[in-house]
């Protein structure tokens, strides 16, 4: 049976340390059938369990992974957990880890996933910052659960929806504003009398207010790139991507 290319991926253009290990998949190089077409990684959206650990496996091989990631169960919150203590899918939106051999990991499907490591490579997180999360602070809250200096971290910003994509009411804006008037930037009118809302800009907005300085990523649109992204708000019954982070 074919394996998944490492072309169907993708690798963080960042100067993280060399035992830092990291990957976005996208929808490419899978078995799973539409809706969930190919390389699905959630087992929760409707798809073959057989086809997801078809696809989780392909997934392992690729990228030379020993362990299974720490899949969590994401619920668009702000809780923290390092990997090490996950033996089965938790209720999280973020996980760290110093130890080498088990990656952290999150799911997304147009919400932002957003890998963070220090520059000394002795720690790496990854948080899950849909609307929700940014605005409920698991950035912060994965910072704060890494305990090394804020400027000295490297944040890389995965595939999520655009900003030419990204349409919100006005609750997701207050929400924001209510934490920070300077977040209105993030937002300009759309055609439809609502807003669009920048998530890259927001998530860059308070990575800088935490002291994290060296963002990189963010170019990335998953409504609009139908041929590699799965995306929620395009499609509805879809697959998820996976962006993970580990230490050699």
């Amino acid at each position: 049976m074919p394996e998944l290319l490492i072309d169907s991926l993708i690798f963080p253009d960042w100067p993280a340390p060399a035992r830092v290990r990291a990957v976005s998949t996208t929808r490419r190089g899978g078995v799973s059938p539409p809706s969930y077409d190919s390389l699905n990684l959630a087992g929760h959206v409707g798809d073959d369990p057989a086809c997801v650990a078809e696809n989780r496996r392909r997934l392992a091989a690729a990228i030379g992974l020993s362990a299974d990631p720490a899949w969590l169960h994401q619920v668009h919150g702000a809780a923290v957990v390092a990997a090490s203590t996950v033996d089965a899918p938790v209720a999280a939106d973020a996980a760290w880890t110093r130890k080498s051999g088990r990656a952290c990991v999150v799911m997304t499907a147009d919400c932002l996933p957003v890998l963070l490591c220090d520059r000394a490579g002795t720690v790496v997180a990854v948080a899950h910052a849909g609307w929700r999360g940014l605005a409920g602070g698991v950035i912060a809250a994965t910072v704060a659960a890494m305990t090394v200096p804020s400027a000295g971290l490297l944040a890389w910003l995965g595939p999520a929806i655009g900003p030419e994509a990204f349409e919100v009411g006005d609750e997701v804006r207050a929400a924001f504003l209510a934490l920070d008037v300077g977040n209105a930037a993030c937002f300009r009118p759309s055609p439809a009398g609502r807003w669009l809302a920048d998530i890259y800009a927001l998530a860059r907005r308070q990575l800088r207010g935490l002291g994290v300085a060296a963002v990189y990523g963010g170019e990335f649109c998953t409504f609009s790139d139908s041929a590699r992204f799965f995306s929620y708000r395009r499609e509805g019954k879809t697959g998820r991507m996976a962006t993970l982070i580990g230490l050699d």
